[in-house]
């Protein structure tokens, strides 16, 4: 694996933000969902995240989450995707969203 400078881990904005909307994405690739993420100050971002193996729509509304939100916009499937959700890959490879172990204010910096 390639070594970073700190500079560089500077330049990626990750946030934590609510999911207040989520929907099948039937038109995507892979089975996917279309998430909508209040980042409270920063506001209302859109993304499509590939979590339908361990997560259903109603479960995902209210769930905080944690994403990078200075990547530019990318277009997936006639969709526009503003940032990108993470998460970890199980051992199935299916992915396990990141979140905060308590509440906190949405739009806070990761660090």
């Amino acid at each position: 694996m390639k070594m970073i400078e700190w500079s560089d881990f500077e330049k990626i904005d990750m946030r934590v933000g609510t999911i207040i909307a989520a929907s099948s994405f039937p038109e995507a690739r892979k089975p996917a969902y279309q998430l909508i993420i209040d980042f409270g100050s920063m506001g209302i971002k859109k993304t499509s995240a590939q979590i339908t193996v361990l997560y259903s729509t109603e479960s995902l509304v209210g769930m905080q989450v944690i994403a990078v939100v200075n990547f530019p916009p990318k277009r997936i499937a006639g969709f526009t995707s503003d940032c990108l959700v993470l998460g970890i890959y199980n051992e199935n490879n299916d992915v396990v969203l990141l979140k905060p172990e308590r509440p906190v204010s949405n739009g806070h910096k990761i660090g």
